[in-house]
Parts: structure tokens; C-alpha cells; sequence
């Protein structure tokens, strides 16, 4: 049985720090520091493996990341963020999805715009993103796993309201660069706002993390214990669920 392999994507790095809170804490080291925390909890998971995108402080431009987890056959990528607003009483949780045909909101418009922004602060220079067909392609391939993102997005942001209150009750959708993955389920995660310093505080408390990540790991185990990949250890426990006497499958007495 192969493990199914989760791609964590710690968001900025490098030359590239992010959001910064008011006492200076950095949104790159926070998005590691949680990503890690994730991948340690996902390893002792029995039926799956993390597979992070960077381990370190380096910059990784932002079409890089979905190709690394592509290499990695990966079965979900998520982009790990620290959110940041102008009101500092901002706060909560978000969890986005990728939008070809714009975004679910104005602050999702917003936000897409800035994280693409990642590459022109570390240096890339941006691709021409007007090839038509290019885009029709990518729209074709990532249609069929809209729903997925959206069912594994939902169960992750279910996950999150246990931690602390969601900033918005629903899953939220925009053109974000680092989740044209086509290939697999993929969302970003925004783990709280940097910018609100009660919210700063608990970001870098690894106890904090430790929820965060635990979160993010119950929505993962739902949506795959729900649509199980063939050849999973989480395909064998629905068969042997089903298989069993008032499992799915059972009917009546033995």
C-alpha cells in the first residue's frame, strides 16, 4: 500500500519575509515553523507522508512550489500563509481554493494579488500569463479537481474553527498563482493575521502551532477517510469497514 503523500508549502522565504507583525515576527519563519510542526503530526500518521517544499529559509518562486509537489506525486498540496490587514483587530483563520474565473470576494482579489507578488520581491521575472491556450489547458485539467480542493478546503476550515474563530464561515476563492497545481487537490491556508498582535503572539507559540497543525490534520484524514485513493491504507480501512457486520456494507445479524 502506498502513502498518500501531502505536499506542505510554507509560504515566502528568503529574500522573500513576507507580512511582518508589530514586534517584528516574520511571516516566512512562522509559515516554516507551522510546516513543520504539520509535517512531524502527518508522519506519525499512519497511511501518510509529508513532503514539504522548503525546510529552510530559502526562496522558492511561486510556479516552483506546485512543480516540486507534481515531482513528489503529491495527493494534496497546502500552502501554509499568515494573513495581514491594515485593521489590526482583523483576526481569524481562512482557507482559499484557486478561482480561473475571478475572485469570491474583493479581500480574496486582494489577497491573490499580493501573495503573487512573492515572485517580483525575490526576483522572478513574472511569465506572460496571456497564452491563451495555456490557460485553457490549465482551466480544462484543474476543473476536475475544483470540487476536491473545495470538499478538502471545507473539511480543513471545519478543522481550523476549533482552533480559534474563522475570519470568514466559508472557504473563499481567487487566481492564486502558487495553487495552478492541475493535478491534485490544493488550498491555501491562512493561519491567522500577523498583523493582529494577539494573533502574532500565538503564532509563535509552538503550542499554538501544535493546534493549528493538529487542525489542519483532521481535515486531511476527513476528506481522504471519505474519498479514499486506491491502493491506500485509507481504501483498505473502508473495504475492511464495509466488509465488517454494521459496517457500511453489513446488513442484519451475521
Amino acid at each position: 500500500m502506498r502513502p498518500l503523500i501531502i505536499a506542505i508549502d510554507p509560504g515566502h522565504g528568503g529574500q522573500d519575509p513576507g507580512a511582518i507583525g508589530l514586534t517584528g515576527k516574520r511571516e516566512k519563519d512562522v509559515t516554516l515553523a507551522i510546516g513543520r510542526e504539520l509535517a512531524r503530526q502527518i508522519n506519525s500518521t499512519p497511511g501518510l507522508k509529508a513532503y514539504m517544499t522548503r525546510d529552510s529559509d530559502v526562496f522558492i518562486p511561486l510556479p516552483r512550489r506546485a512543480a516540486l509537489a507534481r515531482q513528489a506525486k503529491a495527493d494534496m498540496f497546502i500552502s501554509i500563509h499568515a494573513d495581514a490587514a491594515e485593521n489590526r483587530a482583523a483576526k481569524g483563520s481562512s482557507v482559499y481554493v484557486l478561482s480561473l474565473k475571478g475572485a469570491s470576494s474583493q479581500r480574496a482579489r486582494w489577497l491573490a494579488d499580493k501573495e503573487n507578488a512573492s515572485d517580483l520581491i525575490g526576483g522572478v521575472r513574472l511569465q506572460q500569463t496571456d497564452n491563451t491556450l495555456a490557460s485553457v489547458l490549465l482551466d480544462l485539467t484543474q476543473s476536475g479537481h475544483m470540487k476536491a480542493s473545495e470538499d478538502a478546503a471545507g473539511h480543513v476550515l471545519d478543522g481550523l474553527k476549533d482552533v480559534g474563530n474563522n475570519h470568514k464561515p466559508h472557504i473563499e476563492r481567487a487566481n492564486f498563482a502558487v495553487l495552478r497545481t492541475s493535478d491534485m487537490p490544493a488550498m491555501l491556508v491562512e493561519t491567522a493575521f500577523i498583523s493582529n498582535p494577539d494573533e502574532e503572539r500565538r503564532l509563535t507559540d509552538p503550542s499554538h502551532q501544535r493546534a493549528l497543525a493538529r487542525a489542519v490534520l483532521g481535515g486531511i484524514n476527513t476528506y481522504f477517510t471519505r474519498q479514499p485513493p486506491p491502493g491506500t491504507m485509507y481504501a483498505a480501512r473502508a473495504e475492511a469497514q464495509q466488509a465488517s457486520p454494521g459496517g457500511f456494507g453489513g446488513g442484519g445479524s451475521p
